[in-house]
């Protein structure tokens, strides 16, 4: 059982995904995302989490866990291609999760997606949100142009605006 978990868990709240990601951090990461997706054949959806209900995190549910239901319930694997990606934030327990659809799984290994996921947590540790949710997006979309090069029908299939759970 783990208290100190329980006690973020209980202590996060959204006002903390406001102060760490403001209007003009969300707008730069939709931004970011719009731009990557000019480049590449992939989706990326963006979702930030103030924490889980402490009860569940006391239980020990798994951010990993956590993020493919998201990727679930914003549909980021409803693409032609199979080509979404999620970058899901538990800011709670600072833990970035990225979770790629079976057209990128099968091409890109999850070393891969780990390396950007604690480049990103690094930032997070260091107070800097933005930077690292830019940083990491700009990864992803760097990772998905050497796989999934833009084709002709090249259409924008999932919204580039961050989503706040």
């Amino acid at each position: 059982m783990d208290l100190a978990r329980f006690a973020r868990h209980l202590a996060t709240g959204t006002r903390r995904v406001r102060r760490c990601f403001p209007e003009s951090a969300m707008n730069a990461i939709e931004a970011a995302i719009g731009e990557g997706e000019t480049r590449h054949a992939g989706e990326i959806r963006f979702a930030v989490e103030a924490a889980l209900h402490p009860f569940t995190a006391l239980r020990g549910r798994d951010p990993r866990e956590r993020a493919i239901e998201v990727f679930s319930a914003l549909h980021v694997w409803d693409t032609a291609d199979r080509t979404g990606v999620l970058i899901y934030l538990l800011l709670a327990d600072r833990d970035i999760e990225i979770v790629a659809d079976r057209g990128i799984a099968a091409r890109v290994a999850q070393e891969q997606w780990e390396e950007i996921c604690r480049a990103m947590e690094a930032e997070l540790r260091a107070g800097r949100y933005e930077t690292g949710a830019l940083a990491g997006i700009r990864a992803v979309s760097d990772l998905l142009a050497r796989h999934f090069p833009p084709g002709d029908r090249n259409r924008d299939e999932l919204p580039d605006r961050p989503v706040v759970l």
